[in-house]
């Protein structure tokens, strides 16, 4: 078990999400930052899709109740284990009656803890993965709270892994395709899409990252639309202008012009962005759309080949 002592700003268990329910108007959820959760994973020689802990911000403390070994990736988010540093990227064996503390950072928003074996929680929809606005899987549905239990599987074998992982680079030119409904705004609106620095509104979260920006004005529009499929990565933009990049909680339909849409190899990204990080657009081919997702599977798989000598 794993005890939740403080639960921080956000603590939620993910998989990689619920897939094959959108046409029912169930969010997809799961994991932000897909690569962290992955390589987390692989560090572990859990499956990839292995439930893990999504911590927000930081500012956590847990204590296992059993032996295990755990795995940190994404943001640096300051861990200690009884008062010794952690550090993203590696694998650490845990002692019964340890604890696990964050505190926060700046390199990012989300630390991914994966434990040896996954977070075990029933299965909603094929998916172990919280969502917090339909409350189903993870835990009740809900962000986990001081108090809370969570059930793992003891590991009592020794722990041979000191392999570390880096994360893939942090981007903040992200790559999009054109969206359904570029061509109905005014040439004016989509260049100043294309030239604006944006930073990211504090009231952002996993259903969706609002940005500001100084050109508002410009990209203000009338636009009247029935509603359309929308996905996580879809580029929103609302008629103040103000463009909202949906991510995994986002709602399945919308009405508001889709500008644009992020390339899957990007949209981790916004897993990590913080309150007022500055981010710049450009549009690229699917071509070298789809050479940005190989050449980050491929880094995977080379993870995947080099931690292959410590599972034989």
């Amino acid at each position: 078990m794993i005890k939740v002592i403080k639960s921080g700003i956000q603590l939620t268990i993910q998989d990689l999400g619920r897939v094959g329910f959108r046409h029912l108007g169930v969010s997809r959820s799961g994991s932000l930052d897909t690569y962290a959760h992955i390589i987390a994973n692989r560090l572990l020689n859990n499956t990839d899709n292995a439930a893990v802990l999504e911590l927000t911000v930081g500012l956590c403390e847990l204590q296992f109740q059993c032996d295990t070994v755990i795995a940190l990736h994404g943001a640096d988010l300051k861990a200690t284990l009884d008062g010794h540093p952690l550090y993203p990227g590696w694998s650490y064996p845990i002692k019964a009656m340890q604890t696990l503390k964050f505190a926060t950072g700046r390199g990012g928003s989300r630390a991914y803890i994966a434990v040896k074996g996954g977070i075990e929680c029933p299965e909603v929809m094929g998916s172990k993965s919280t969502d917090l606005g339909a409350a189903i899987g993870g835990f009740n549905g809900r962000a986990l709270q001081s108090g809370d239990v969570v059930a793992i599987s003891p590991y009592t074998k020794p722990w041979l892994c000191n392999k570390g992982a880096l994360t893939p680079p942090k981007r903040n030119i992200i790559r999009l395709h054109v969206g359904p409904h570029y061509e109905l705004l005014t040439p004016e609106c989509i260049n100043a899409f294309c030239d604006t620095a944006f930073t990211i509104n504090p009231n952002s979260n996993r259903m969706g990252v609002r940005l500001d920006h100084k050109n508002a004005d410009i990209m203000q529009h009338t636009l009247s639309l029935p509603s359309v499929a929308v996905a996580p990565g879809s580029i929103q933009l609302p008629p103040d202008g103000n463009p909202i990049v949906l991510l995994n909680d986002g709602q399945t339909t919308g009405g508001y012009p889709l500008i644009a849409h992020v390339i899957e190899a990007d949209l981790h990204q916004f897993a990590q962005f913080r309150t007022a990080d500055p981010i710049t657009f450009e549009f690229v081919s699917l071509e070298q759309g789809n050479a940005a997702k190989n050449k980050l599977d491929a880094h995977l798989a080379q993870l995947k080949l080099s931690l292959s000598r410590y599972w034989d």
